[in-house]
C-alpha cells in the first residue's frame, strides 16, 4: 500500500503557488474580459485568494455553461477564472502523487502523452495482434460518482484541508445529463440520492477522470493479464489473437465497472479484427500505417473555414486569429496522410502544400 502523501496544503495554497497557478490558467487567454481584470488587479487578487483558502473562506463561484451540438450534443463548463486558478493550484500538488501510480499506457492529460501518442500506440498493439475490444463508457463524465471519487483521493492523501478543497471541488459540480442507471445492491431511490458527474471543460474533471479509471487500468493489466492495452480517458482498446478471450475480458470489465458504477456503451464496444479500418481519437486508421481524417471532421472544418472567411472580410477577425486556427488544425491534420486533402482545401492559397510564398501567412 502506497505512502499517504501530508502536509500538501501550504503548498498549493501559497502566494507563490497560486502566482504560478494564475500564470498557467490565463496561457492564451489574457484577452478574455474575466482574465484581464484578475491580472490587472493581480497581487491583490491572488493576496484575497490566499487568504480565503487558508482560513477556510473559500467557496467555488457558478460555472457558464456552454451547449455544443457539433460533432455531439455535450455541455462544457466555464469556472469563474479565479476558480481555475484555484483547480490549476490544486492539480500542481495533487497530480504528482497520483502520477506515479498511473500505469505507462494512459494517454490523457498527462505530459508526454496525448492523443498521437496514444494512436501511435494502438498501432503498434495493432500490428502484433489479430483481434482487438474496443471499449467505450456510456456518459463517463455525467456518471461519475462523487462519493467513490472522494475515496479514491483518500487512497493517496492523508491531508485533511486538501481533501476538504478537493471536495468543494468536486461538490461545486454543476447539474451533468442525467444518468439514471441501477446496479446490482440498489434500491429504488438509489440513483436518484447519489451525487454524481463532473464539469467538461475543467483541469480538475481532467485530472480526476484519470483518477477514477486507473483502478481499470490497473485491472487489465494486472489481472486480466492483456499485454496490448491502451486508454484515452473512456475510450480504450484491448488486443489478443483469441476472439474468445477478448469477450470473456470484456463481460469481466463490466462486472468490474459496475462497481464504479458505470458502463460500457453498447453501441461503441466490439471486437473487431485489427486489420479491419477504424476510427480512434480522431483519425481513421487503415492497414499499412496509413491514417485519414473522418468525413465529418473535413466538413467541420470546411464549414468553420468559410464562416472565418466571411468574418475576416467584415472585419470581426484578424488575420492572425484566421492563422493561428487554420495552422493548429493543419497541425492536427499533419499526423494523417493529408497532403493532397490539404492541397484540394486550400488550392493556390496561403496554406496549400504547394504553395510557395514570398512571405510567410
Amino acid at each position: 500500500m502506497p505512502t499517504k502523501a501530508r502536509d500538501l496544503f501550504d503548498d498549493m495554497a501559497s502566494f507563490s503557488a497560486l502566482l504560478t497557478a494564475s500564470q498557467c490558467a490565463a496561457k492564451g487567454k489574457r484577452a478574455k474580459p474575466g482574465v484581464a481584470a484578475f491580472l490587472a488587479n493581480l497581487e491583490k487578487e491572488i493576496l484575497r485568494l490566499e487568504w480565503e483558502l487558508t482560513t477556510g473562506h473559500y467557496r467555488p463561484g457558478r460555472y457558464t455553461e456552454i451547449e455544443i451540438f457539433d460533432p455531439k450534443h455535450r455541455i462544457v463548463s466555464a469556472a469563474p477564472f479565479r476558480d481555475r486558478v484555484v483547480h490549476h493550484a490544486f492539480c500542481a500538488v495533487c497530480n504528482p502523487i497520483f502520477e506515479r501510480g498511473f500505469i505507462y499506457d494512459s494517454y490523457a492529460n498527462r505530459k508526454g502523452k496525448g492523443t498521437h501518442r496514444a494512436i501511435a500506440r494502438y498501432e503498434t498493439f495493432r500490428d502484433h495482434f489479430r483481434y482487438v475490444l474496443r471499449c467505450d463508457l456510456y456518459r463517463y463524465f455525467p456518471a461519475i460518482d462523487h462519493e467513490i471519487l472522494k475515496r479514491d483521493l483518500r487512497r493517496r492523501i492523508a491531508c485533511a484541508r486538501t481533501l476538504a478543497l478537493g471536495d468543494q471541488i468536486i461538490d461545486a459540480s454543476n447539474p451533468q445529463e442525467p444518468v439514471n442507471r441501477y446496479y446490482p445492491g440498489d434500491d429504488l431511490f438509489t440513483p436518484y440520492t447519489r451525487r454524481r458527474g463532473l464539469p467538461i471543460g475543467n483541469l480538475t474533471s481532467q485530472f480526476f477522470a484519470n483518477v477514477y479509471l486507473d483502478g481499470l487500468d490497473h485491472f487489465c493489466k494486472e489481472v486480466l493479464r492483456a499485454k496490448g492495452y491502451v486508454r484515452y480517458v473512456d475510450d480504450f482498446a484491448l488486443f489478443h489473437d483469441d476472439p474468445k478471450q477478448l469477450g470473456a475480458w470484456r463481460e469481466r470489465i463490466a462486472r468490474f465497472l459496475e462497481g464504479r458504477r458505470l458502463c460500457l456503451h453498447q453501441e461503441k464496444t466490439e471486437i473487431i479484427e485489427t486489420e479491419a479500418p477504424t476510427t480512434f481519437l480522431g483519425f481513421v486508421l487503415l492497414p499499412g500505417g496509413y491514417r485519414r481524417l473522418p468525413e465529418a471532421n473535413v466538413r467541420r472544418f470546411r464549414n468553420r473555414l468559410r464562416s472565418m472567411r466571411d468574418r475576416w472580410h467584415q472585419g470581426h477577425i484578424t488575420h492572425e486569429e484566421v492563422v493561428a486556427r487554420v495552422c493548429a488544425w493543419i497541425a492536427h491534420a499533419n499526423h494523417a496522410h493529408t497532403w493532397r486533402l490539404r492541397h484540394a482545401i486550400f488550392r493556390g492559397g496561403w496554406f496549400d502544400p504547394l504553395w510557395k510564398p514570398d512571405r510567410p501567412p
